[in-house]
């Protein structure tokens, strides 16, 4: 099945211009205005916040329950390894390469024909909220949270995350259904000991002190293990000393953990277990990216499922973690390509998520 020929066009062009302009998180003020620009264009009149963009459909009506269609327009930078240039949508043998056009821009303006596709309907069974969100690379705060706080009184976001509201988050996974997602929960810890010459046995070596807490992440593993999503995964990133000098302990040592969350266990209890566990500091950079997850017979799922799709967890964390509804994770494109180098997205996978959105959402809002 091909999807609408103007549609997959317009998408396709769409993603060129989106591709042609940076937008690094917190600097997405450029797509902005192109998204802005394109629903104009198509005579849907759209808001901004900051650099998020929102359109709902023609027939909006407050009485009906909300699906939310997010994806997000920021990109990491460039990966140093590029051969071609990032910011020139380049097409070769049936590839789009271009920063974003994997993640998740494909997905993006994917959702977008979808939306385009079902805006002037009547008397659908749902309302449809159009979200291009900003911030997401980074998890920032003024992305898609920044929407779901919007306080305006006719804001379409007020039901979401309760009652029959929920949300298809545009995130690339080759079209298959990503019912759950892990959390994530970064720390920055601190081992402390006493500076002393190396020369001597002076001092306690922070280093050391480090280590040990070190292999106690590399080897403790949590009990509960998640149906859909796995263990508990927990990686030492980075470390470091201020201390420069050769011949002098350090006093102090930091690192970084990279902890990613299941449904099995809340942040907090993540937390409790490893400061019970080891002697460094630790403190969380946030608590609001949790674990998600939608079930088997929901509506948008069973959608998916009649349409060929598979179910898996997915490892990778995105928006979902924000949106306090039931959330299914699905796009075009393959999260193994995400922030490589010369990344690209194959010009069918655009024209199949198309026709996914559109053959989920015909099931769900008739």
């Amino acid at each position: 099945m091909m999807s609408n020929e103007l549609l997959y066009n317009d998408a396709v062009a769409l993603l060129k211009k989106l591709i042609s302009t940076p937008s690094f998180s917190k600097e997405e003020d450029g797509t902005a205005t192109i998204i802005v620009q394109f629903l104009s264009r198509k005579n849907i009149p759209s808001n901004r916040l900051l650099n998020n963009v929102w359109a709902v459909n023609k027939y909006y009506d407050e009485a009906r329950p909300t699906i939310l269609l997010n994806s997000h327009h920021d990109t990491v930078k460039p990966n140093p390894q590029y051969t071609k240039d990032p910011f020139v949508p380049i097409v070769e043998d049936g590839k789009l390469y271009g920063l974003g056009c994997n993640d998740a821009g494909g997905c993006l303006v994917s959702l977008i024909a979808a939306f385009i596709y079902f805006y002037d309907r009547e008397n659908l069974k749902y309302n449809l909220v159009l979200a291009a969100t900003a911030e997401e690379e980074i998890g920032g705060v003024n992305g898609v949270e920044k929407l779901l706080n919007l306080e305006a009184p006719n804001s379409p976001f007020r039901g979401l995350g309760g009652g029959s509201d929920f949300a298809i988050v545009g995130e690339p996974t080759l079209t298959n259904l990503a019912i759950a997602e892990k959390g994530l929960l970064v720390l920055d810890c601190v081992a402390t000991g006493k500076s002393g010459h190396a020369a001597r046995e002076e001092g306690e070596n922070a280093i050391y002190k480090a280590t040990q807490d070190i292999n106690w992440f590399l080897n403790f593993q949590f009990p509960k293990i998640s149906e859909t999503l796995g263990p508990v995964k927990m990686s030492v990133t980075s470390i470091n000393t201020e201390n420069k000098a050769h011949n002098v302990v350090p006093a102090s040592c930091s690192y970084v953990v990279d902890i990613r969350v299941t449904d099995a266990y809340s942040h907090e209890e993540i937390l409790e277990t490893i400061k019970q566990n080891i002697s460094s500091d630790v403190k969380p950079r946030s608590m609001r990216l949790r674990s998600s997850k939608i079930e088997l017979d929901h509506p948008l799922v069973m959608a998916g499922i009649k349409s060929g799709k598979t179910t898996y967890g997915s490892p990778t964390t995105s928006d979902a973690a924000l949106i306090n509804s039931p959330v299914l994770k699905c796009g075009p494109g393959d999260s193994a390509r995400s922030h490589t180098a010369d990344e690209f997205i194959y010009l069918k996978e655009i024209d199949e998520g198309i026709n996914t959105y559109i053959g989920i959402l015909e099931q769900v809002l008739f």
